[in-house]
């Protein structure tokens, strides 16, 4: 079949797209923890980063040497944005020095501030896209952050008496702002140093987050109380905020202490609600002692993992798969990252586990899971149709913005990568009908897979992975 007939096809089966939008209208509940903060947004190009540099006498060797992903000094900033910029890359590093976040203030600043954290921007997309109850976490919800989320009214957050109430409309004044700096760049800019330019090949972002309160995972108590009482009933739990967790917390407290205990809160909050669907979104997690507690003992108890290329390199990394996790490094492309996720199910046996990736999402479940693989299909076209408008407009914030790309054809990229699946399912498993419709099955294993469209200059593309996470889980019924 060739790309224009292909093309076609898929417009075809992406005509779902507003039926599945209606349906989620349908489900009552859903609970969005733990991270939701400030992020302050910011375009930058190569030139004004040279000039950056220059102006406050950075040092280039370290900008451009190997350390850490974390920052602790001003060159570590830059180092970590240079990382990103030249391999077309997304990454979120830590600071830790006040001093940085002072620096970062006062030096970059912002264009715009917007709501972030994926609990944050997944409690916004889902209000949104009309659940009925959206329940979110705040560690802080101070009336400038609390403005952030969509004046919605089914959008729920608890005040500092523990009241549910409009989660736009909260104040916890004693409360402080947590803020995140996204330092978006596009494809084809360049950046000159000591002498070598690097090329940008893929519009992307950096993200620098100075956040005390997320550091340590803080949960509000009266939050975690509220939601195990039986009049919520959560139909989905979409957990995000481990990825800012250290092996040691300022305050002595280890890191896996976090996630027991936020692990034990959760069994209460699903008590009500038994068939309630636990989903976690990996994130980019940088300290491999809570990214290798976070597989082996969190995800035991999750029915859902959502990942992008880089976090699924980085948990290959830490269940054994070196030698796969170099190869998806060297070559990320659909046939090796499937393979990873083959390598991730045989060691945590979760019972579904999705990658958004440049141009494909791709889904692989147990057999006989509870959502099939055409109403997955479904929610996935929905989640990139979403994902586009995003891209597209710069923001999701009504419903007659969600389906701006209704119509819009699939990409190429999408169909050459959905194309090397195909071959690749076809070697392990036997012949296909991947291309065109997306879905294979056979006695074990579930595969679904959605070509996605691609915006060529895309507004933002800060909280894409969140929105398509949630929305291909949520949007599938």
């Amino acid at each position: 079949m060739s790309s224009i007939e292909l093309k076609t096809k898929w417009l075809e089966n992406y005509k779902t797209a507003p039926a599945q939008l209606q349906k989620m209208g349908e489900i009552n509940g859903l609970i969005s923890a733990f991270n939701a903060n400030v992020d302050a947004v910011i375009k930058v190009n190569g030139k004004g980063i040279q000039n950056l540099i220059a102006e406050n006498n950075l040092n280039t060797d370290l900008i451009l040497g190997e350390g850490e992903n974390n920052i602790r000094c001003n060159e570590d900033a830059i180092r970590g944005f240079l990382n990103c910029f030249k391999n077309g890359i997304a990454e979120e590093w830590l600071i830790e020095d006040v001093g940085v976040f002072e620096w970062l203030n006062k030096n970059v600043g912002y264009d715009k501030m917007q709501m972030g954290g994926q609990g944050g921007i997944v409690a916004n997309v889902m209000a949104v896209c009309g659940v009925n109850s959206v329940y979110v976490h705040c560690a802080s919800a101070p009336k400038d952050q609390s403005k952030l989320f969509l004046d919605l009214p089914n959008l729920l957050t608890n005040d500092e008496n523990g009241e549910i109430k409009q989660a736009s409309k909260v104040d916890r004044s004693s409360d402080l702002a947590l803020i995140h700096w996204i330092i978006e760049f596009d494809k084809g800019d360049s950046i000159s140093l000591n002498g070598k330019t690097y090329v940008c090949p893929k519009a992307n972002r950096f993200i620098a987050t100075y956040d005390p309160l997320n550091f340590k995972l803080h949960i509000d108590e009266n939050f975690a109380n509220r939601m195990s009482q039986n009049d919520i009933n959560p139909e989905y739990i979409i957990l995000s905020g481990y990825q800012m967790l250290h092996e040691s917390l300022r305050d002595g407290t280890k890191g896996t202490d976090r996630i027991d205990f936020s692990k034990a809160m959760i069994e209460k909050w699903r008590e009500s609600c038994p068939d309630s669907l636990l989903h976690l979104e990996v994130a980019s997690t940088q300290n491999k002692v809570i990214r290798k507690y976070l597989i082996d003992n969190l995800v035991e108890s999750v029915d859902s993992l959502g990942f992008n290329e880089r976090e699924l390199i980085d948990i290959l990394e830490v269940i054994g798969e070196d030698e796969l996790a170099q190869k998806c490094e060297e070559n990320t492309n659909s046939s090796n990252l499937f393979e990873g996720m083959l390598k991730i199910r045989e060691y945590t046996n979760c019972s579904r586990m999705q990658l958004h990736m440049f141009g494909l999402y791709l889904t692989l479940q147990e057999k006989g899971f509870s959502v099939s693989p055409l109403q997955n299909r479904n929610g996935m076209q929905l989640a990139a149709t979403v994902a586009a408008a995003k891209a597209g407009t710069g923001a999701i914030d009504k419903k007659e913005v969600l389906l701006w790309a209704k119509g819009h054809e699939v990409s190429e990229v999408g169909l050459n990568e959905l194309s090397k699946l195909s071959k690749t399912v076809t070697n392990l498993f036997g012949d296909n009908q991947l291309l065109e419709t997306g879905i294979f099955t056979n006695e074990k294993l579930e595969i679904i897979a959605v070509p996605t469209i691609l915006i060529d200059k895309p507004v933002t593309l800060v909280g894409m992975g969140d929105t398509i996470s949630s929305v291909s889980l949520v949007g599938a019924r």
